[in-house]
């Protein structure tokens, strides 16, 4: 049974903030306005449009379009244009990594669990584990067009890692259609502005330190940002430890395993949070080259080791 969902909008100095729960995150918009009708409007629109992209690609709920396709046991699933331009942009991102980024892998799940625990990690998987759920990884075998996708069976498909990025620029194109007024779009760390702030200033995004919880929140970066959007990836939250040895929830599509030497936080800028989110992701999995790919795409970012 879905949970009861509800939108707060609170009046600050300039402006509304807007919250909202939504993609497992906590989930803000700001607006400079003074008119309250306007941002009750903006709120309802923005988390109306994130909920609906979250009932359509969640994993986790049997109604939605990923679970179709995940239980179709190789049988055609019709889709829609979003769906297929969806498909598309993981294709792009795929290729791009050289298969190191693969939507399908997220059925590693069922044998990797990364919930940050502070003890040593009590169900590390063995490479037999691994190796039989990898058998199931693999893209290629996808085969799919603008109307339909099929997957072998016992494949499954994962909108995770692009899902929130692309309900970020979602909000912000409906924003803009709905008011002038300057928006900042916040899902859970992954955001976008419709411009800069009133007065030609800049929005100051604060940027949590990976280790935050043990050194205090005086330990963010402030980053200023004034047009497009801005993602951040890393082991802050999701992660496990074995021997001593941390391992962060990216995972290596090719072989099953966490990403070694990886930056513990990336964070990047690009025009839409979705090209900002596979960027910081693709770069996590380079580990150790991480920063001379970000270079290599000749985009602002940050990294944390």
């Amino acid at each position: 049974m879905q949970k009861p969902r509800s939108v707060k909008v609170n009046y600050q100095k300039d402006g509304y903030s807007i919250s909202f729960n939504a993609m497992a995150s906590p989930c803000e918009v700001l607006i400079q306005t003074q008119d309250r009708c306007l941002a009750e409007q903006v709120a309802q629109v923005v988390s109306e449009e994130v909920w609906r992209i979250e009932d359509k690609y969640s994993r986790y709920d049997s109604r939605s379009i990923c679970s179709e396709i995940n239980t179709s046991n190789g049988k055609h699933i019709a889709i829609d244009e979003e769906t297929y331009l969806l498909l598309n942009f993981a294709e792009q991102c795929y290729q791009l990594s050289d298969g190191l980024f693969d939507i399908s892998s997220g059925v590693l799940r069922k044998v990797w669990s990364f919930d940050g625990q502070k003890g040593e990690c009590q169900h590390f998987p063995s490479a037999t584990d691994v190796n039989k759920i990898l058998s199931f990884v693999g893209w290629q075998r996808v085969v799919y067009d603008q109307q339909s996708i099929s997957l072998p069976k016992n494949m499954q498909l994962d909108f995770g890692g692009i899902g929130k990025e692309y309900a970020v620029d979602r909000c912000i194109l409906l924003a803009k259609q709905l008011t002038d007024a300057p928006i900042l779009v916040n899902l859970g760390g992954d955001l976008a502005v419709t411009g800069p702030r009133l007065n030609h200033q800049a929005w100051q995004v604060a940027i949590e330190h990976p280790d935050s919880d043990a050194l205090g929140q005086q330990q963010d970066m402030i980053v200023a940002l004034n047009h497009g959007a801005l993602a951040t990836s890393g082991d802050a939250r999701r992660y496990l430890i074995k021997d001593g040895v941390r391992y962060g929830h990216v995972l290596n599509a090719k072989t099953g395993w966490p990403i070694i030497h990886a930056p513990r936080s990336i964070t990047t800028v690009a025009p839409q949070c979705i090209q900002a989110g596979i960027l910081a992701t693709l770069a996590l999995l380079q580990g150790e080259h991480a920063e001379q790919f970000l270079t290599e795409q000749d985009i602002t970012f940050w990294t944390r080791r």
